[in-house]
């Protein structure tokens, strides 16, 4: 579902972060750089700053443009330094090194597009496909509840029959199906690898089927973890665009395209035309929520890298925001001395401090949110260095 990506951006129009730092420009760095069509925010940034998420700190906005954020291919960007501090500039400063000339202007870009935050063409398809809802929400969303002469699945052209939804005859709609459960991740939960659940939709009708098994298996978590564990969101994908035909209890729709086949059980949600914010600018977050944790990462049931789409367990509820760059970490943990204690040593019958060791938290790689939601996120690791994988903590991004 999730695919393999190019690298993003990073720029912001935001002041200074709670995190930011004097940016340090790289040894290499040029003294001007000429935009081609490809670039990204943060493949230019990355040109001149050893940190690419400072751009803000020493990008020279233009207040006099009405979006001065705005590059395009052709657009020379200059290094220059003002009172002694360097800037990235549009243009090369005037003759002068320490003064900058701007000026309102009527711009003629031609076909040439704004350099965007993300290529939106290499992730659009999984922007509008795929969502996430709170546990609430989902548990009253319309179902499917048949199919055109009761098919096992339905396609294109042909009709499904919809409970609880409230619509009329010709309006939009998504057909979509739920694919992860989403739940917070105690700090100490010893099983973090079995979460995200997977979703049982034999079938779904919003209603948590009861068996003995899954009372006894509850209450043995719940037991370990001292609470229940919350539900962050479930993750649903697109399976099909439809139109309602008929209003009623059930509503008829017809599919109109489709990603898969229609099954029922299959849940109905409005259509939504702007699914993505496709305005924002990658920076350093102003604080980083506690706990915050990977969920899911794509590609893979639980390593991914460089280029590929992680979860995060935090979202808009604690203030997260499109474009914030975190630096993941595998959490610090504990390990045997095997050189001083071996396993067969009498000293570690009983609790030994001194025979266990603390491995502290490693680097792995920065990744920047592009899409959130209440509860969880979607980012995308820009410069992963070791697999990431489930249960990897995101902290303040550092200098590479």
């Amino acid at each position: 579902m999730l695919k393999r990506m190019l690298a993003v951006v990073a720029g912001s129009l935001l002041a200074a972060s709670g995190f930011a730092a004097n940016p340090e420009l790289r040894s290499d760095h040029p003294q001007t750089y000429t935009v081609v069509r490809g670039d990204t925010l943060w493949d230019i940034s990355a040109r001149f700053l050893k940190s690419p998420w400072l751009w803000p700190e020493i990008w020279q906005a233009n207040s006099q443009i009405e979006n001065p954020h705005l590059i395009y291919p052709g657009d020379q960007i200059s290094l220059v330094y003002i009172d002694g501090q360097p800037r990235l500039v549009r243009g090369n400063g005037g003759n002068r090194p320490d003064v900058v000339r701007l000026s309102p202007r009527v711009r003629n870009v031609g076909g040439d597009r704004a350099i965007q935050p993300i290529p939106l063409e290499h992730i659009k398809a999984f922007l509008e496909q795929t969502r996430v809802y709170s546990d609430e929400a989902i548990k009253h969303l319309p179902y499917v509840v048949e199919n055109e002469e009761s098919r096992l699945v339905s396609a294109p052209g042909q009709l499904v029959y919809v409970r609880g939804l409230d619509a009329r005859p010709g309006d939009a709609v998504d057909v979509v199906r739920p694919t992860v459960v989403y739940r917070e991740l105690p700090a100490r939960f010893p099983w973090t690898k079995s979460v995200p659940r997977k979703f049982d939709r034999k079938p779904y009708d919003g209603v948590r089927q009861v068996t003995f098994a899954s009372l006894w298996l509850e209450g043995f978590n719940n037991l370990h973890r001292r609470h229940s564990s919350e539900i962050l969101g479930h993750e649903v994908q697109q399976v099909s665009r439809a139109r309602v035909l008929k209003s009623g209890d059930p509503a008829t729709l017809e599919l109109l395209d489709s990603n898969f086949e229609v099954m029922k059980g299959d849940l109905v949600v409005a259509a939504d035309t702007h699914p993505y914010d496709a305005s924002y600018s990658p920076h350093a977050p102003d604080a980083v929520p506690a706990n915050m944790r990977v969920l899911g990462v794509s590609g893979a049931e639980r390593y991914t890298g460089s280029y590929r789409l992680v979860a995060l367990s935090r979202g808009a509820r604690d203030g997260v925001a499109n474009g914030e760059v975190y630096a993941l970490y595998q959490p610090s943990r504990k390990q045997r001395d095997k050189v001083k204690f071996a396993n067969e040593d009498l000293r570690t019958v009983f609790p030994n401090k001194a025979a266990k060791v603390v491995i502290p938290e490693e680097f792995l790689g920065h990744a920047m949110v592009f899409r959130t939601f209440e509860k969880v996120s979607y980012a995308l690791v820009m410069d992963g260095i070791r697999p990431i994988q489930l249960n990897d903590i995101a902290l303040a991004p550092q200098a590479l």
